[in-house]
């Protein structure tokens, strides 16, 4: 704090000898506090009102301040994206701003403000309205807590250094009349105003600051090392201080360049040529770089880093180690370049940066590695070659990762503001179908359209502030065709492209065809003729004319094929291709293929692989599943299982075929149509066989993908036919068939849950209707409440058996929903397997069963960690009898909720449940052996 007060009498000084300066200004003079991980900050800011309104307040960004409480936008975003070290972590280890004043020239206090929803940005009132060209200056003090960087990759980290992003105040982005009011949604996009910068900064002399501003070291003392930091005309800027500098620098005639991208074997002779290469490549393509320093460092390499490379096993080794430093260090200098050069509201036209990076990838592979794999060097192991992902090219990946999404039916638009995007949109699919959108633009009006136009943009950037019409405006103005198609239909919508040949004909000499659009989007789309796999020509056509017949000449062509470079973000592939030689023009051979593949549209797959099912019955039962889902969704699917019962020695497996149909405009977004069978033992000497024809529909917010509420409705008829059984004996039907309807409304985050689910089932013997309502909490204090309320009835019931009744601790099962290891098991391990449905009741009571109605409500609150005390209570209301008062508890051991869990009674009605005998055959757990239903808790961060 000394070091701060005398510091101040220095800035007093300088501030008397300001310039006219013509945007903002800030002097900085900020301490480091290395155990508290702490800044104290003064500073001077002189806000200059460039825009043609009359102010009467002044936004701030204050993005540090995002981390303060466990409800901002911030934590928000953490929870949307169920990750729990943000709501988990200390107090110490979230960071903020602290002690805010703010005054004028005059030292008088200002009134200024933060709302509830949006505490990372300040909202200052001005004494007076500041018109037009005039300026205001403004002192501010103030210490920003540093927050860890495990949970962005930015702040103090474990061995005594910071990675320093967005800790000082800005001026917020003004335009459109208006400040752009973003708030720190972990998405690396915050909209400031351009300011010049000079900071000193002091720090202790354990800690070596690296920054891409200009650096140098004023003074030491025994303590302390004092440095002067200075840039202009910058909207953002990188800071590290690190006890032993990692940097290393590069610099040559263009830029210097400091970095510590790791390199594994890469010689640091090797990283000074490509750092070289890769610099002048951006210079050349894209511009010159307008400062003099530029940083790359692995924090922001591990913020976004190329998906894909990292997807392979290590002892594979795909790509030698220079390759792998090359395509680090080139998408993440494309990064760094980028935000420091444009000054775009990076939030809204987050598309033109994602666009020029990736535009920037592909023509530098292009250029450098023109017949590189996806899979590297993987591609030449001879026992992978029959696999269509192994001999993808490696600019053809940017392409399947965009139609991954759209068949998913979750891909957004291009040009949706970042914060809207789902994960998986933000940081893999939206960014490659943008630089495929620019490669389509480019390869359409002739390169190099792209090259030039960025250029120029660049140039346009040094000078002013710049929004999405300027780049707009740039790119029309460069070529004399109409691409307001590009704008309308690639960047602002999520329209599919899809085109198939409609009529094929053909001469020695020319072939003549017309094109069907199946989605009536009109876009320019390229033809190629093929001639034993190498291309013989390639014209583009206009499609704004249905019905149209195209004529070329035909040099010696053997196929004609729709898009067969990818240029186009086309959805479908597999109908682009004709034959012109043969009878059957366009019939595909059928390929076989281990395990899983990327869909090929030159075959028809068939997917096999070895699988081994399990229950007490069946035993270890090995089969082979065949199966056409690729790892692109398909409208049609089909899954067949055939396994073999070594216990049994019988056939067993199961079937299913599945019709998707996607609704791309409506909150209804999917319904499937399937019929799927299953055939195993329900006893050691019987079998079931279930049919089950199924409607399933889908239903989200089409406004709001990231809204995490889903909604499901379930219309099926259950058809099951049982095998006698002497061993399982009861008064139950053999051979039953049920209609069910259910209807699910649910809503997940990190931090709580909340669901309700009717259920309505009719046949010939029964008639039953019940609900379930679910909600769980995690609490800021980490503590976990979990509420279920279950309860159902009768509206008929002509059955003998309590077969069909509703089950207060082990449901009967008879719809053979539930993977049981044993369902008709009464003793023994498998008999205390716990399914939560119906009931929910852990302890085994004399009652059962219900087969007039039930009525239940589960509980558990956290005692500590994953360790909770649970509860339930009911009524069972059988026939003839008055309703029972039914109740339990215990502790849950919730080692991954709804995964593995354990349950240890404690008391119940059986009384004091510890106390009895044979009490470890009273535990109960939850384990999931299907690796199907584990995939959920890596993938719904993603989508």
């Amino acid at each position: 704090m000394k070091i701060i007060y005398k510091n101040a009498i220095f800035l007093l000084v300088l501030f008397t000898s300001f310039q006219q300066y013509g945007q903002h200004h800030s002097h900085i003079v900020a301490e480091v506090n290395e155990t508290s991980k702490t800044l104290t900050i003064l500073q001077e800011m002189v806000f200059y009102n460039q825009s043609e309104d009359t102010l009467s307040e002044i936004v701030l960004n204050d993005w540090m301040n995002g981390y303060s409480t466990k409800t901002s936008p911030l934590a928000k975003k953490f929870s949307d994206e169920f990750y729990r070290g943000f709501h988990l972590a200390h107090e110490k280890e979230r960071g903020g701003t602290t002690n805010l004043s703010i005054t004028n020239v005059e030292k008088k206090q200002l009134s200024w403000t933060r709302t509830e929803k949006k505490p990372d940005l300040i909202h200052l009132e001005l004494e007076r309205k500041l018109a037009p060209n005039e300026k205001i200056t403004l002192h501010f003090f103030y210490i920003v807590k540093i927050p860890s960087e495990k949970f962005t990759g930015f702040g103090y980290t474990e061995n005594e250094g910071m990675i320093l992003k967005n800790w000082f105040l800005t001026p917020a982005r003004f335009e459109n009349r208006a400040f752009v009011k973003n708030s720190n949604c972990n998405t690396d996009d915050i909209a400031n105003a351009v300011s010049d910068y000079e900071i000193d900064f002091i720090c202790p002399n354990n800690l070596l600051p690296t920054t891409d501003l200009e650096s140098i070291k004023t003074q030491q003392t025994d303590t302390l090392s004092y440095y002067k930091l200075s840039g202009n005309n910058r909207t953002d800027f990188s800071l590290y201080l690190e006890s032993k500098s990692n940097f290393r620098s590069y610099k040559n005639d263009l830029v210097e360049v400091l970095t510590n991208i790791k390199g594994y074997k890469t010689d640091e002779i090797q990283k000074a040529i490509i750092i070289d290469r890769i610099i002048h490549f951006t210079n050349d393509l894209i511009g010159k770089y307008p400062f003099g320093k530029l940083t790359v460092s692995q924090a922001d390499y591990n913020k976004n880093p190329f998906y894909g490379l990292n997807q392979l096993p290590a002892f594979l080794a795909p790509f030698p180690d220079e390759f792998l430093f090359e395509i680090k260090f080139l998408k993440t200098y494309l990064n760094n370049y980028l935000k420091n050069t444009l000054k775009l509201n990076p939030r809204k036209d987050n598309w033109i940066y994602d666009g020029i990076q990736v535009y920037a990838m592909m023509r530098y592979m292009e250029e450098n590695y023109p017949n590189a794999k996806m899979m590297g060097r993987v591609a030449d192991f001879k026992l992978l070659k029959g696999y269509n992902l192994i001999n993808l090219d490696f600019n053809e990946q940017y392409s399947y990762f965009y139609q991954l999404m759209a068949r998913k039916n979750l891909d957004q638009p291009i040009g949706f503001p970042k914060n809207s995007l789902i994960k998986f949109n933000e940081q893999i699919a939206n960014k490659y179908r943008a630089g495929l959108s620019f490669m389509y633009l480019d390869q359409y009006i002739g390169a190099p359209f792209i090259s030039k136009s960025i250029q120029e943009f660049i140039a346009i950037n040094q000078e002013k502030q710049t929004t999405r019409l300027d780049f707009e405006t740039l790119l029309k103005s460069n070529t004399n065709k109409n691409i307001d198609w590009f704008f309308k239909t690639i960047i602002d919508t999520r329209d599919i492209i899809d085109y198939k040949f409609k009529t094929v004909s053909k001469t020695k000499d020319s072939v003549s065809f017309s094109l069907k659009n199946k989605t009536n989007i009109a876009v320019p789309i390229p033809i190629y003729g093929i001639k034993n796999d190498s291309i013989v020509f390639k014209k583009w056509i206009e499609t704004t004319k249905s019905d149209s017949i195209y004529q070329f000449e035909r040099k010696e062509a053997d196929k004609i094929i729709i898009n067969y470079k990818n240029e186009v973000p086309e959805f479908n592939l597999r109908n682009n291709w004709a034959k012109l030689d043969g009878f059957f023009p366009n019939n595909r051979p059928f390929k076989f293929t281990l395990i899983k593949d990327l869909e090929d549209p030159y075959y028809n797959q068939i997917i096999y692989a070895p699988i081994v099912n399990y229950n007490v019955y069946d035993g270890l039962s090995p089969g082979m599943r065949f199966h056409n889902r690729t790892i692109l969704n398909r409208p049609f699917v089909y899954d067949i299982n055939p396994t073999y019962s070594f216990l049994s020695k019988t056939l067993t497996g199961s079937a299913a075929f599945v019709v998707n149909k996607d609704y791309r405009n409506s909150n209804l977004f999917n319904i499937k149509y399937s019929i799927s069978g299953n055939y195993f033992h329900y006893a050691p000497d019987a079998t079931y066989l279930k049919i089950n024809p199924m409607v399933l529909m889908q239903i989200r917010n089409d406004a709001n993908y990231r809204d995490n509420r889903k909604q499901l409705i379930y219309a099926r008829h259950v058809i099951v036919d049982r095998q006698k059984s002497a061993i399982v004996i009861d008064n139950s039907l053999e051979d039953y068939s049920i209609s069910n309807l259910k209807y699910i409304n649910s809503k997940t985050e990190l931090t709580y849950h909340i669901s309700f689910t009717g259920d309505v089932q009719f046949s010939r013997e029964f008639g039953k209707i019940a609900s379930q309502v679910q909600y769980r909490k995690l609490f800021e204090n980490n503590r976990q409440l979990n509420l279920r309320l279950y309860a159902g009835s009768f509206l008929y019931n002509k059955t003998d058996s309590d077969f069909f009744s509703f089950a207060l601790d082990r449901p009967t099962d008879y719809l053979f929903d539930y993977a049981y290891l044993g369902r008709s098991s009464s003793t023994g391990i498998v008999s205390q397997e716990f399914i939560l449905a119906e009931g929910g009741f852990k302890s085994k009571l004399n009652t059962p069963f219900a087969n007039q109605w039930i009525s239940t409500l589960n509980a558990s609150y956290s005692i500590w960690n994953w360790i909770e005390a649970y509860g339930d209570v009911g009524l069972v209301k059988n026939s003839h009898q008055k309703a029972n008062f039914v109740y339990d508890s215990g502790i849950r051991f919730n080692l991954l909720p709804d995964y593995f869990e354990l349950y240890f009674p404690l008391y119940s009605n059986n009384g004091w449940e510890v106390a009895q005998r044979h009490y470890n055959e009273k535990v109960r757990f939850v384990v999931t052996l299907d690796p199907g239903r584990l995939i959920p808790l890596f993938t719904r961060k993603w989508f």
